[in-house]
């Protein structure tokens, strides 16, 4: 198994930055690829950005964060970082870090195609 834990979520003002981090726990040497996702109170679940973890780290982003939001890795460390730039009041959710081990049938943007997620970190952002 592989556990992910999420931190450094918190209260911005709007065209702030925000760094993510999720630590990941177990058995880390399975991972194929980390991504994020967040969701809005009366929302569905919606893909953020995702990094595969091996050789050049694959990077997926959504329409909406694309430009503004950048995600690493560091695998000596287990980690993946989201940065977040320019927040917008709409960047308002939980968020998510999501593992995906050994990589069948993995869709970055496809929620039930990860295998382990985080409990969450709230990002909070006011205009």
């Amino acid at each position: 198994q592989v556990q992910p834990v999420e931190s450094w979520g918190g209260l911005v003002q709007s065209g702030d930055s925000l760094r993510l981090l999720c630590a990941a726990a177990g058995r880390t040497s399975s991972i194929y690829a980390m991504g994020w996702f967040r969701q809005a109170p009366g929302k569905e679940r919606e893909f953020v950005a995702a990094i595969t973890w091996r050789s050049s780290g694959h990077t997926y982003y959504a329409d909406s964060v694309k430009g503004r939001f950048t995600i690493s890795r560091d695998t000596a460390k287990n980690t993946v970082y989201l940065q977040m730039n320019s927040l917008k009041p709409e960047d308002t959710a939980v968020y998510y870090c999501a593992a995906d081990q050994y990589g069948s049938d993995w869709y970055a943007e496809v929620a039930s195609s990860y295998d382990y997620w985080g409990q969450g970190t709230q990002v909070t952002v006011y205009s």
